[in-house]
């Protein structure tokens, strides 16, 4: 899925006075240890008009608004003690960004060099720097910004260093790079802004921190030469073009296939998802002799915790009608992703370059809900290949909780506690043994829900509703996990390339027994640039460019840890069809001993086929 940066958040500082040996002196305030991402206070800026009429603004007036930014952003920095690296990182850039639109270049120089300090995975190592360093070298020998002399020594600069990279470890990211620039457009910042964030404010005329400095982000970059975008674009593709070799895939020789010489035992998979077109999986899917009130397969909730007999969410008209659009504009993203010409890319591209803001927001709006109700029948394809014994059950809500159309509650998630402990006896009763859960929720998703529905215009006020509805929906997540012990749940790391434990997503970030966390890896083994990271993610899985089926039939390639997942899942349910007396901990055992761990640590990467082996040996 498409991100925007995570959680951001700044606090006015605090002083405080003490009084030592009976004289009052005054002492600077400790730091507040920040150990997740609830520690952190929330702020927002009023504003008249839109975002996009801020990001335009002259600049005595945008000057207004950049100076409180700027004061939170120093608070946030000076007053709290912050170990989180991509919190940090945030926090860096923005006071970066900051610098270049006051024009200070020490300032910028000095907030490079603590960003570089902050830098974790190998290709954020690798492409450091890649923006900046050409642009303050550049204005260091020429004094200026701009002017033909600027743009030859920033584009030399550059060039070096785009050719200069490691091929191996950054090539998912310059393929994007490489595809982004075929969307680029001179207005590209400003339309961003119209259709992503200007939607988000029109209610309560405020923008959050984080929307802040996604203005600050866009104003910098439009300070900074944009028009230099087409030669950057035309040294990364040269450079991708002429790195043409494809890393080795690792995934077909570890592929386990199994067939009925086996001697399998059925295995129950749960998807707990946002259902599943169950017409493309007639051979392995579970049958409840006792439905009741809901489906023969499972058991499926409508957006108020609500139950229902259906396996698949139900799409509007109008949903319906650009579901067939909604598809050719995802097979069209892949192939600009992999450089591939074909009639899909170039409606794609069409469409990023000619639509208008409303029309893009409008499908966007859309496209957002079609594509979480691919999701499920995604994952399952992904869970079920290669295992005649698997058996699907349907597990369906609506996690794109940010999409639903009302304010959340404390009594909406109550009543979605009682359907998780529902969800917990059905999977326990019915023995199903594995349960791939794709998704994750924290507290900044609710306050994101809540800025967009509620009329509370205080954030701080809308952080400790969030924070009371999440601890009812954690204690749920967990709830449903200790209900069903004989029960192994496998989910998602997340895509936000941070650390899951400090973001507080459940179940992510949760130490369970029965649970695994998985990051996603590329078709090499290598760490993919969206992988959350942290203590829980104990395993990962191939997550990039995964094919499965999507409703309908279709099949399509995704991207994310949502994929990499339900291949643990496939491997575990594979493991219990071959031994069906395994328990979740013997079951993580085997995985994790005969994953393969990378140099430095930070990745184990599963082993399918070394894992039955061991299986097979030790009967």
């Amino acid at each position: 899925m498409l991100q925007i940066r995570s959680l951001r958040a700044s606090v006015c500082g605090i002083a405080f006075l003490t009084t030592a040996l009976g004289a009052h002196a005054q002492q600077a305030a400790p730091k507040k240890k920040v150990t997740n991402a609830s520690d952190l206070p929330r702020f927002s800026y009023p504003i008249t008009g839109s975002a996009s009429d801020l990001l335009k603004a002259d600049d005595a007036t945008f000057t207004v608004f950049l100076l409180k930014f700027t004061a939170d952003l120093n608070s946030m920095l000076n007053d709290y003690d912050i170990q989180n690296k991509t919190t940090l990182r945030e926090l860096l850039s923005d006071k970066e960004n900051v610098a270049l639109v006051n024009n200070d270049r020490d300032a910028a120089q000095s907030s490079v060099e603590e960003l570089a300090k902050v830098q974790e995975k190998p290709d954020d190592q690798a492409l450091f720097g890649l923006g900046e360093y050409p642009l303050l070298s550049a204005w260091k020998q020429t004094g200026t910004r701009s002017g033909p002399d600027y743009e030859k020594a920033y584009m030399a600069i550059y060039a070096g260093r785009i050719n200069a990279l490691p091929w191996p470890i950054v090539q998912e990211d310059l393929k994007e790079m490489n595809a982004g620039c075929k969307f680029y457009d001179p207005d590209s910042p400003l339309n961003y802004v119209k259709s992503g964030i200007d939607p988000l404010v029109v209610k309560t005329h405020t923008l959050s921190f984080q929307q802040a400095g996604e203005i600050v982000n866009m104003r910098a970059y439009m300070k900074s030469d944009p028009a230099l975008e087409p030669q950057r674009c035309t040294v990364v593709a040269a450079y991708v073009k002429s790195h043409t070799t494809t890393a080795p895939d690792i995934w077909p020789a570890r592929e386990v296939t199994l067939t009925a010489a086996d001697k399998l035992t059925p295995v129950r998979i749960g998807i707990w998802d946002s259902g599943i077109d169950t017409s493309l999986y007639p051979d392995q899917l579970f049958t409840d002799p006792h439905p009741g009130a809901h489906g023969p397969h499972g058991l499926a909730y409508d957006i108020h915790g609500k139950l229902f007999a259906a396996d698949l969410q139900t799409l509007t008209p109008a949903q319906q009608s650009i579901y067939p659009q909604a598809l050719a504009f995802s097979q069209g993203l892949f192939d600009t992703m992999v450089n591939v010409d074909s009639p899909a890319a170039a409606d794609t591209i069409k469409f990023y370059k000619t639509a208008s803001p409303e029309q893009k927001s409008a499908f966007f709006k859309e496209f957002s809900f079609i594509d979480q109700y691919m999701h499920g029948t995604h994952v399952a394809g992904i869970a079920v290949r290669g295992n005649p014994a698997a058996r699907l059950v349907v597990v369906q809500f609506n996690d794109r909780l940010t999409g639903l159309p009302f304010a959340p509650t404390v009594e909406w998630a109550n009543q979605f506690k009682a359907d998780f402990a529902q969800i917990g006896d059905y999977l326990r009763d019915n023995n199903v043994r594995v349960v791939n859960m794709s998704w994750s929720d924290q507290v900044s998703e609710f306050e994101e829900w809540l800025s967009q529905t509620s009329t509370e215009k205080d954030p701080v006020v809308r952080k400790k509703l969030a924070e009371q509805i999440y601890a009812i929906w954690k204690d749920a997540v967990v709830g449903t996990i200790t209900r069903a012990p004989n029960t192994l749940f496998i989910c998602a790391a997340g895509n936000s390339s941070s650390d899951s434990t400090f973001d507080g997503g459940v179940p992510a970030s949760l130490h369970l027994p029965n649970l695994v966390t998985v990051g996603a890896v590329d078709q090499a083994g290598l760490e993919t640039n969206f992988s959350s990271y942290g203590p829980t993610v104990v395993l990962d899985a191939d997550g990039y460019q995964v094919e499965s089926y999507v409703p309908g039939g279709t099949k399509l390639k995704e991207s994310g840890t949502s994929m990499a997942s339900p291949n643990v899942a496939n491997l575990a349910a594979k493991l219990i069809a071959l031994k069906p007396s395994l328990t979740p901990a013997e079951t993580i055992a085997l995985i994790e001993k005969t994953a393969d761990a990378s140099p430095d640590g930070r990745l184990h990467v599963i082993n399918p086929k070394a894992a039955v082996a061991l299986l097979q040996q030790s009967h």
